[in-house]
């Protein structure tokens, strides 16, 4: 049986794989990169299942492993093969998280609610990058114009011109470092 065991050569040889049994190949395969998805932060797992698209291009899976093991005892392996699918099947499951999410439509309100939110949490002066930076989804016209509106409510002030203008809170706003309205 020991001949028969040999390392995956994409996760290094504690992962051993056999080759009489395809599908465990594939699902220890499948279980490890799931595992590194979840190490890199990315949780697919619990909406796609890795393991059915791996199934659905075995052919291809086996075809990488077999490049990726060419020159594994010499250590002059290629990895970038099984990389490379890898990365094909996050992108797979990307789509496929996407179809069945649809298009999700953003509730009318809510960008401009994110905005003043971070003004909210804004600690004395603030600029128009700041608040990019923190609600990066957020167009810098929408920021600019719940500045502009807050500005006409007495709620914020501007504390300079052109594009590195400073804003500030006022009382009206309150919360934070405020600023009077002098």
């Amino acid at each position: 049986m020991g001949s028969s065991v040999r390392p995956c050569r994409c996760f290094g040889p504690r992962l051993p794989l056999y080759p009489s049994v395809p599908r465990r190949q594939r699902a220890r395969f499948s279980f490890a990169f799931l595992l590194a998805c979840y190490h890199c932060g990315l949780e697919v797992g619990p909406y796609i299942s890795l393991e059915r698209l791996i199934e659905q291009n075995k052919e291809r899976y086996y075809e990488v492993l077999e490049q990726s093991s060419q020159g594994w005892h010499e250590g002059k392996h290629d990895p970038w093969p099984t990389i490379n699918f890898l990365l094909y099947i996050l992108t797979e499951a990307s789509k496929e998280f996407e179809q069945r999410l649809g298009d999700v439509k953003s509730i009318p309100g809510e960008k401009t609610a994110l905005v003043l939110a971070a003004i909210q949490n804004q600690i004395g002066s603030f600029g128009v990058a700041d608040l990019q930076n923190a609600c990066p989804r957020v167009s810098v016209d929408l920021i600019r114009r719940v500045l502009s509106q807050m500005r006409r409510e007495e709620k914020v002030r501007c504390l300079g011109r052109g594009r590195t203008s400073r804003w500030g809170k006022t009382r009206k706003l309150g919360n934070g470092m405020e600023l009077g309205t002098n």
